[in-house]
């Protein structure tokens, strides 16, 4: 009996994993992914800092720096994708994937490293305009606006379901952006001696950079803080659980991301006095009804048959052991 309840909760379990990674590549394929993005994103920028200094145009070298920046994010975010590849162990319980996260925002820091020395260039390249060829600057732009195309169709689908890979994404297409900008920055110049307009085109390039990398920054912060999952409702969890039957009230609810493509949940769930095995049953229809409805992947639940002493949805731990001591 007792081995048929394991098999059956087992295969539900594994059942869940296949859901899960139906959607997923393997890291691996998206490593090497991440590897020729970071061959483009090293050549081109070389090309581009010497077409820039050749043809006198800060916004091209800008675009350079913005995409020599993402070479290292690259590196940062394809050694964060190996290290996260890692299982648990018993220092790290929960394995190596937060690293990712880590990850992200050291891609983050490094964008706006890059955003604040451009602002400075381009404020005394604004006071003092240089003549800059056109012909050349579109020429090295094109080549940066088709490698970094390439590189972003190359991360798009896994940008989808992982935070390290979207990080990747969105540079590619915010430098993608920047390289064509500069490219209609270089037809002007063929006709028009507009020099101003370069330390302005650089500074939208440091607004892309900013814009680019603030919802990066706030995603990881939340993660790195435990912080309730975006789209997630303790008050939703809360009737979807109180409403099967058997179960009383639930408290000590707490929902995070272990990382960014996991979600874990641990709450206490109060029940009549029952049978061991009746509980395992009514385990195994919560973790069903999480996953399906929360694509909550890792719960922990701890049933009891004492309520909460305030009847409240986040009771106070600290304060009630502090009560039973006494």
């Amino acid at each position: 009996m007792h081995s048929t309840t394991f098999s059956r909760r087992n295969k539900k379990v594994q059942d869940r994993g296949r859901k899960l990674s139906d959607h997923h590549h393997p890291a691996s394929f998206w490593g090497k992914r991440l590897i020729a993005s970071m061959a483009i994103n090293l050549i081109i920028p070389v090309l581009q800092i010497a077409g820039g200094i050749v043809s006198g145009s800060m916004a091209l070298i800008s675009d350079a720096l913005h995409n020599l920046t993402d070479f290292a994010s690259l590196a940062v975010n394809y050694g964060a994708l190996v290290l996260g590849r890692r299982g648990p162990t018993y220092k790290q319980t929960f394995g190596y994937k937060r690293v990712e996260v880590f990850a992200t925002v050291i891609s983050v820091a490094l964008l706006y490293g890059a955003g604040f020395y451009i602002a400075a260039e381009a404020w005394q390249r604004f006071h003092a305009p240089q003549p800059i060829s056109g012909g050349m600057v579109i020429g090295v732009a094109l080549l940066g606006f088709a490698g970094n195309a390439v590189s972003a169709l190359l991360l798009y689908s896994g940008s989808r379901s992982n935070l390290n890979m979207k990080s990747a994404f969105l540079h590619m297409l915010s430098d993608a952006a920047t390289s064509l900008a500069v490219v209609l920055l270089g037809v002007v110049w063929l006709f028009k001696p507009w020099f101003w307009l370069d330390p302005l085109v650089s500074w939208i390039i440091v607004a892309l950079i900013i814009y680019g990398g603030w919802g990066l920054l706030k995603e990881s912060i939340l993660i790195l803080m435990n912080a309730t999952p975006p789209g997630i409702s303790l008050e939703d969890i809360q009737q979807t659980l109180t409403s099967i039957e058997g179960i009383k009230e639930i408290h000590y609810l707490h929902v995070w991301n272990p990382s960014a493509e996991s979600i874990a949940l641990a709450v206490h769930i109060t029940v009549p006095d029952q049978m061991l095995s009746r509980v395992d049953e009514l385990a195994e229809e919560v973790r069903e009804v999480l996953f399906t409805k929360f694509k909550i992947d890792h719960p922990i639940l701890q049933f009891e048959a004492n309520s909460c002493a305030e009847a409240q949805l986040l009771c106070n731990i600290a304060g009630d052991r502090h009560k039973n001591r006494k």
